[in-house]
């Protein structure tokens, strides 16, 4: 199955990774994932930025909460309503992405060195058009399935 292919490739691909952001820069991969996307985009709402990433909100909120704890990113609410925030890097934050982004590149670059550029090409095209439709099957099925949390449907099986 596709799916527990790619996982076990983030899972081994990203272990060095994650060694050396945690061993040698104290930040989770998570943290590093919310740095790189605001350095690379700018200021963003925490919502926008746990959308960008992909992550879940109550995780985003931890993990900003960390970083600005760490002195790595601004949390600076608005002043009409202070419920809400804008969070940016600080240049501690833009410091640390700059030493990090090139190593995690390199990572990269070694994770993939095994295939040419042919390869690499073919491969991202596939990678594109399986983002693109795992978003339709997704939306598809989150608009006719509903889920049953609330009735405990995490812990019972249900008949179609």
């Amino acid at each position: 199955m596709l799916n527990f292919r790619l996982q076990a490739l983030f899972a081994l691909s990203g272990a060095p990774v994650v060694r050396m952001l945690e061993g040698r820069y104290g930040i989770t991969r998570r943290e590093w994932r919310l740095l790189a996307w605001l350095a690379e985009s700018g200021p963003l709402s925490p919502s926008a930025l746990a959308e960008a990433t992909q992550l879940d909100r109550a995780r985003t909120s931890r993990a900003i909460g960390n970083l600005t704890g760490k002195g790595l990113i601004n949390r600076i609410a608005e002043r009409h309503d202070p419920r809400r925030a804008m969070v940016s890097l600080t240049p501690t934050g833009q410091a640390l992405y700059e030493q990090v982004f090139p190593a995690v590149a390199q990572l990269n670059a070694q994770l993939v060195e095994v295939l040419d550029e042919a390869q690499l090409h073919v491969l991202d095209i596939a990678l594109t058009q399986l983002t693109t439709h795992a978003r339709a099957v997704n939306q598809r099925v989150a608009t006719e399935v509903k889920t049953m949390r609330q009735a405990g449907g995490s812990r019972r099986l249900h008949s179609p």
